[in-house]
């Protein structure tokens, strides 16, 4: 047990130290290759900042762990919307006035209803993972497509002053990139083993530990990145961080798992996780999504969603034994 929680700690440690290496790296390298900013924030970010949520749960999946597999996903846009954003707009209340992230809001709706249609039967299967990589596939042409017209969208503008901050020689970024991946890849090993052996001494279920422990672990990278452009005031770059990334877990986390090998998934996954993850997407709908003027989610509205999340996290850990 003390090997287990230690593995779990250090695997934590050295995930959220590679996925920053890994982001900074590959956000630098395609810089030097003239990467469009908006391309790079939603694309190349979005793939970085989610990364150690798609190697967790694919290692997860590949083991015949898809309880962390999909906790990690689901409990990860849990926590980045109500934990996350919610920490976010408490610091400093977040205006949503880009056309590009007002068009993601809907589309992360009808995403979150897809899944709670694919997990009727409690089953995420060959034909379901591939449903939602080409979901993925074409949402990815028609980003580069909007960040190829639209170059000078606010959060473009966000992005290219944090990678102007962040911009290194193109030998360093591809070291970066490199030995972030290789330890990312090593560290979500040893944190799917940790905790699978926690939950299993514990004798509670892989699915919890993944909502929760993993889930919050992974999830780390999006929260300093958030929290740092909120008290920025980058207000779009803060909101971009979450959407992106729950785009990339709901459709690429969960497909890649399921590509692996199909799994089984619990009753109380639909009926209990998916039905807060929907709530809250809808609510980040109803406090982000401004009708006639820019949309505003203020503290109130944050601390609404940071109760939420602690609601949650104490409602599964209640009735997890």
């Amino acid at each position: 047990m003390t090997l287990a929680i230690l593995a779990l700690l250090s695997g934590l440690v050295l995930l959220i130290w590679s996925a920053d290496r890994f982001v900074d790296g590959s956000a630098s390298t395609a810089r030097h290759f003239g990467m469009p900013p908006l391309l790079i924030g939603m694309v190349v970010v979005g793939f970085g900042t989610s990364a150690p949520e798609m190697v967790v749960s694919a290692f997860a999946a590949a083991q015949g762990n898809a309880g962390i597999a999909v906790g990690n996903a689901y409990g990860s846009n849990i926590a980045n919307i109500a934990l996350i954003l919610g920490i976010s707009a408490i610091i400093v209340p977040i205006t949503v006035d880009s056309k590009v992230l007002r068009n993601e809001l809907p589309i992360l709706s009808l995403i979150t209803a897809l899944v709670a249609v694919q997990l009727v039967d409690n089953y995420i299967g060959r034909f379901d993972a591939t449903v939602l990589l080409v979901v993925f596939g074409g949402l990815m042409v028609w980003t580069i497509r909007q960040g190829l017209r639209q170059r000078k969208d606010k959060f473009a503008e966000e992005l290219e002053a944090e990678l102007s901050e962040t911009a290194m020689p193109i030998g360093r970024a591809l070291i970066w990139l490199f030995i972030g991946l290789a330890i990312l890849i090593v560290s979500s090993r040893l944190l799917v083993w940790g905790a699978v052996e926690i939950a299993t001494s514990l004798g509670i279920s892989d699915l919890v530990i993944g909502l929760t422990v993993v889930a919050l672990g992974t999830s780390l990278p999006e929260l300093a990145s958030s929290v740092i452009a909120a008290r920025k005031g980058e207000d779009d770059l803060a909101l971009g961080n979450i959407l992106g990334s729950n785009l990339f877990n709901t459709l690429a986390v969960v497909g890649i798992a399921g590509m692996i090998s199909p799994f089984d998934v619990g009753p109380e996954v639909l009926s209990r996780d998916v039905v807060v993850m929907s709530i809250l997407t809808v609510s980040l709908f109803l406090f982000g999504y401004g009708f006639k003027k820019p949309g505003r989610i203020n503290r109130y509205e944050g601390a609404v969603l940071l109760t939420a999340y602690v609601a949650y996290t104490a409602y599964l850990l209640a009735t997890a034994f």
